[in-house]
């Protein structure tokens, strides 16, 4: 079974090997003779999603073509160079160009999930009888396009987390001038408000005490984007223990939401040649 249809992880391995440094067919750290030819990387990629979209070890998905040990070293290199942010900014770039980012609102909120290993990003979560959990303070757009992330432990509060996310936000460009960021009650209606005023960003935090349908406010996208989130199971019980690689799981996790939006509003908005007839 593919991690990902072929409509989807076509154009986002092109990306991705596009953005890679050039580098030759054998090893120059190995004696001519005493080695053999390096793994592609269109392998390493395709099994590396599988790992992000399965949650599985990379001992379960390694076979002849390619060992867990090249997984994780050719991981940690393509982290090293960035590769991972640089694909997400490229495919939220490809989506403000064809479709338009709506910058005006934002909604920031957290998600917990499990991390039955411990690690930096690893802590006692208060939502699941203390047990390993990791929090994620994940930032969107009016549409729900994931703009950036930060991972926690699971005991973090929401509002401490809050100024990092913007900062991830910010990666993309100037926000408008009039943006409002929607925040749940956690963030506290002082806190939450200074802190996206130090970003230049207006407040709109929730009051405990008033009803307030999630489906009549403007932060339901981030709810949704949550959930988009969890399909991928290697966040959702996150096993990795470094900060770094649980950022690049991330960002590649946050490029394939994006990129399957622009699809499937690029299939009502536009016409081409080879556009297919029923909506991906």
């Amino acid at each position: 079974m593919p991690a990902l249809p072929s409509w989807l992880i076509e154009p986002l391995r092109c990306q991705f090997q596009a953005l890679l440094p050039e580098r030759g067919e054998f090893s120059p750290a190995h004696p001519w003779g005493h080695h053999r030819r390096r793994v592609g990387d269109r392998v390493v990629f395709d099994k590396l999603v599988q790992v992000l979209v399965f949650g599985c070890g990379y001992r379960k998905v390694a076979d002849t073509a390619c060992s867990a040990t090249t997984l994780r070293v050719r991981r940690d290199e393509w982290i090293a160079a960035g590769v991972f942010e640089q694909l997400e900014l490229i495919v939220l770039q490809a989506y403000d160009r064809f479709v338009g980012l709506e910058l005006a609102d934002l909604a920031v909120d957290g998600c917990h999930t499990k991390a039955p290993c411990g690690g930096q990003v690893a802590g006692p979560s208060p939502v699941d009888r203390r047990k390993g959990g990791m929090k994620r303070s994940t930032g969107t757009d009016a549409a729900g396009i994931p703009l950036g992330a930060v991972a926690a432990p699971g005991n973090r509060h929401d509002s401490p987390l809050l100024d990092a996310t913007l900062k991830r936000i910010e990666r993309i460009g100037p926000l408008p001038e009039d943006a409002t960021v929607h925040l749940d009650a956690a963030y506290g209606t002082d806190k939450g408000t200074q802190t996206a005023a130090r970003h230049g960003l207006h407040a709109q935090v929730a009051v405990k005490g008033i009803a307030a349908p999630i489906q009549n406010t403007k932060r339901w996208p981030i709810e949704r984007t949550n959930a988009w989130g969890n399909q991928f199971f290697k966040l959702a019980r996150c096993t990795e223990r470094r900060t770094t690689v649980v950022d690049a799981y991330l960002s590649l996790a946050h490029a394939v939401i994006t990129l399957r939006r622009l699809i499937r509003r690029a299939w009502t908005l536009y016409r081409w040649d080879t556009r297919p007839h029923k909506r991906p």
